[in-house]
């Protein structure tokens, strides 16, 4: 076990990626799904504590620190490289998995990272290996959106590592561990953590970019980059009050703009920041409930969010449809993959007897032992919301809605299979939390299945549902444009370096007539004193020049003398 232990577990799937672009057939598919169940039972060779350092520049760098939270998503992450690796096997491409398996064992990376530039190394190849399996897409809107992604988080890198640097120098460690926001180094460490959560206001990057990757690609970037940065903060910003209202921002905002959107996988992107937001919610109260709730929600949220997504995924790839207005009447010739997003809609919507019930009630509950009375009224109204939009809208105007006339059949059995291996996982967690409430940081002393909870959370939902139905009529979406955040950079950005090129030109031509007035003045006046009619030019009698010569010797011998 020792011998495994200094082996970082996510070096597995990173040396997968790599095996993926050099193989091909049946040995590629057996790297596919047997790399992440290896990497799986290596997470739970490392004990806790540090097992592998190395020294760099003074400083003692922890690559692999075994610690409770870290297995905890490690192992969520290692599930979930498996299920998008059997999900994408029937439409294979090498460079997008080759990326993933990547982006994934960096992911694992950071888990185990127990100091600050390992994480950072770790931060980084995840934003490359991300922007890859976004462009392998291989349409112009995917590598477009890629380069944006990729220049956004860059920055995010850059300020962290600004953060990284700062807290290095005024502690003089590198360990990473518990900080209070109090320093100008740590605010950018928390800005950089936070940009890759999608919290405001540069959140648009994920619905910008995720949605223009492959139907397989989606399901692998919505597991690792958010939740990562969900894991980085419950390890180094527990109990910062400021996250609380940034996670609330984040909730809302998810809600309004997926209830907003008629692109099925641009909804599912906007609740991904939405459910985001939930975690950090937890992470700002900062109990042990809470955190135990947020690191719950995020397990149980990379499961049933990639359940949804391998759902879409199915129809855009079997109707080559994406927009609701597009879509409609699938259940008919599509029953599985309609009962399965179903299932994953149900798991989002906290409804009892599925993940997301025995998770997300765990941050409400924190809240309310923390007597935040509005924090609890408002998290009931955004789980309402939730049902609203992912609960109700995804399913309904994907499969029930008015028939499109479109019979498309079921996708491959690997497809199914995914989406089957992870609806189990969504409801065996509801029916029996207790396993995933054993691999929590904090000891569970939580019941989710009394009356209150259960009745409370069906009446909310029932009534959401009610009121879906009977605003039915305005939330049919029609072919319009929502302008986001990146509004700024995408359009109003364009806009204004066009007109500043524009002015720019302007002012350099103006700034060259009045240079060259000014030196064809110059010149003209040269002339007229040195021309050959100028007035240095003429020529002068021999005696004033006798006379003009012996006055400037005489001035000259005066000042010597003086």
């Amino acid at each position: 076990m020792s011998d495994l232990a200094v082996v970082p577990p996510g070096l597995i799937l990173i040396v997968a990626g790599f095996l993926i672009a050099g193989t091909r057939g049946r040995v590629q598919d057996a790297v596919i799904v047997l790399a992440p169940l290896l990497t799986l039972w290596w997470v739970w060779q490392v004990p806790d504590g540090v097992q592998l350092t190395a020294p760099l520049l003074g400083y003692e760098l922890e690559i692999v620190k075994g610690t409770t939270i870290g297995r905890l998503f490690a192992t969520i992450f290692s599930i979930m490289a498996f299920g998008g690796g059997l999900f994408a096997l029937p439409r294979k491409n090498t460079v997008e998995l080759s990326a993933a398996f990547v982006y994934a064992g960096s992911a694992v990376g950071v888990t185990f990272a127990g100091d600050l530039i390992t994480l950072f190394v770790f931060w980084e190849i995840m934003a490359v290996g991300s922007t890859l399996i976004i462009m392998s897409a291989g349409t112009l809107r995917a590598r477009q959106s890629g380069m944006r992604y990729l220049l956004v988080h860059l920055l995010g890198g850059v300020v962290l590592m600004a953060g990284i640097a700062g807290e290095i120098s005024a502690s003089g460690s590198v360990t990473f561990t518990h900080m209070t926001p109090d320093t100008l180094a740590r605010w950018m460490i928390l800005g950089g953590f936070l940009l890759n959560a999608g919290a405001p206001p540069l959140s648009a990057w994920l619905p910008d970019a995720y949605p223009e990757a492959s139907p397989s690609g989606m399901v692998f970037l919505s597991a690792f980059t958010t939740k990562t940065a969900v894991f980085v903060l419950l390890v180094g910003f527990a109990g910062a009050e400021v996250l609380i209202y940034i996670g609330l921002y984040m909730v809302f905002y998810g809600i309004v703009y997926a209830i907003l959107e008629n692109d099925m996988r641009r909804i599912l992107a906007y609740s991904i920041v939405n459910q985001v937001g939930f975690m950090v919610i937890g992470i700002g109260i900062g109990t042990e409930l809470a955190l135990n709730g947020a690191a719950s929600h995020a397990f149980a949220h990379i499961i049933y969010k990639a359940l949804l997504l391998m759902s879409a995924g199915s129809v855009l790839s079997m109707t080559g449809k994406r927009k609701c207005t597009d879509l409609g009447g699938l259940f008919r010739t599509m029953p599985l993959t309609a009962t399965c997003g179903i299932v994953g809609a149900m798991s989002i919507s906290a409804f009892p007897w599925t993940s997301g019930f025995i998770s997300k009630s765990m941050i409400s509950q924190g809240a309310a032992d923390g007597h935040m009375l509005v924090l609890y009224f408002l998290l009931g109204a955004a789980s309402a919301g939730v049902f609203l939009h992912a609960g109700i809208k995804f399913p309904w105007f994907v499969f029930f809605q008015k028939d499109s006339g479109m019979r498309p059949p079921e996708p491959p059995w690997a497809m199914r299979l995914a989406m089957i291996f992870f609806s189990v996982l969504c409801i065996g967690i509801g029916v029996v939390p207790g396993a995933l409430y054993a691999l929590l940081p904090f000891p569970v002393d939580y019941i989710p299945y009394t009356g209150d909870h259960v009745v409370g959370m069906l009446q909310l939902l029932l009534f959401s549902g009610l009121a879906f139905f009977l605003l039915l009529p305005a939330l049919k979406r029609t072919l319009t444009i929502t302008l986001d955040w990146d509004w700024f950079w995408r359009s109003f950005g364009s806009q204004l370096a066009t007109e500043f090129s524009l002015q720019g030109s302007r002012a350099l031509l103006a700034f060259t007539k009045a240079a060259q007035r000014r030196a064809e003045h110059l010149i003209a006046q040269l002339y007229r004193h040195h021309g050959p009619q100028g007035v240095l030019a003429r020529t002068w009698p021999t005696g004033s020049m006798v006379l003009w010569v012996a006055i400037l010797l005489g001035g000259y011998l005066l000042l010597y003398f003086i």
